[in-house]
């Protein structure tokens, strides 16, 4: 007598869990032009260094043998990499997943969410979001709305703030609470012609003020990083987002309780660049590129 039956279910479950919306939501998520999750998280994880938290969260359905037919993986994956050899607590939205909507993100009531593992660790945290917020089909099921909670479920992302650093990269919809989640941050990014922010979308402004406005006029990257000043960076490509994710968090300390780390300068301390002499107008009325007096210096 062994346990090979149960190893082998196991391993069943975690296939599916790995499947995540299935093949019809995975090919949704192509035609919109963005990674899947799992995509996501090698491209930016050192490679074969993510670990999940609750890998098996879900909704399971069986028969009346009390065999799994069905499971349906939580619309969120958690979990810690390295970045850069470091390591972080990484929180990353499936939209195959019924859009990634926040109701299919739980877990069990008293397992600890990953923004909290993230805090009491006191490792960055990096969110990548994709998600459509929450859903009125909760509602119905509930069969009520919420009561108001003084926006206790933000207590500990906002807490995150005075500890380690916080990034928020936008591959896609954000919206509700991923709105949130977008600005509660030290960083963000957003992807040019895939990512929107806003607490509801082009419908919910129709029916509420009766105008009709496309994703990208009412929360596109355009809005949020010229106008709004929500977002700090664009990215033309999911990789480029990625990939300024981890250089903003490679000049920063794990916790405020160390050092940023150092590197070996390549620049000659003697340098001299007659350039900064005029950059800076004498006149404090007019404006000078703050961004190109960045790159002669740094």
């Amino acid at each position: 007598m062994t346990w090979e039956p149960e190893v082998a279910e196991l391993q069943h479950r975690l296939g599916l869990a790995r499947g995540m919306g299935g093949p019809e939501g995975i090919a949704r998520q192509r035609k919109r032009g963005k990674l899947t999750v799992r995509e996501r998280i090698d491209l930016f994880a050192d490679p074969g260094t993510f670990r999940q938290f609750g890998a098996l969260r879900g909704n399971g359905v069986y028969d009346e043998h009390g065999d799994l037919a069905g499971f349906t993986p939580r619309g969120q994956v958690d979990g810690t990499c390295l970045i850069g050899g470091r390591k972080v607590v990484l929180m990353a939205g499936d939209f195959t997943v019924q859009g990634g909507a926040y109701e299919h993100s739980g877990g069990l009531g008293e397992e600890m969410g990953a923004s909290e593992r993230a805090l009491e660790w006191r490792l960055p945290y990096v969110r990548l979001i994709d998600a459509s917020g929450g859903s009125v089909r909760s509602v119905e099921t509930l069969g009520r709305t919420y009561l108001p909670d003084a926006n206790s479920f933000a207590h500990t992302d906002v807490a995150l703030l005075d500890v380690v650093p916080v990034a928020s990269v936008v591959l896609g919809a954000a919206a509700g609470l991923g709105a949130l989640h977008t600005s509660l941050a030290h960083w963000n990014v957003m992807v040019e012609n895939t990512s929107q922010v806003f607490p509801g979308g082009p419908p919910v402004v129709k029916a509420a003020l009766g105008i009709d406005i496309t994703k990208e006029d009412l929360g596109g990257p355009q809005i949020h990083t010229r106008k709004s000043g929500v977002v700090d960076n664009v990215a033309e490509t999911e990789a480029e987002a990625l990939d300024q994710c981890r250089r903003f968090l490679s000049y920063l300390p794990s916790s405020v309780h160390e050092l940023p780390p150092r590197a070996q300068p390549n620049d000659d301390p003697d340098r001299r660049d007659p350039e900064l002499l005029s950059i800076i107008p004498r006149d404090p009325r007019r404006g000078f590129p703050a961004r190109k007096l960045i790159s002669h210096i740094v």
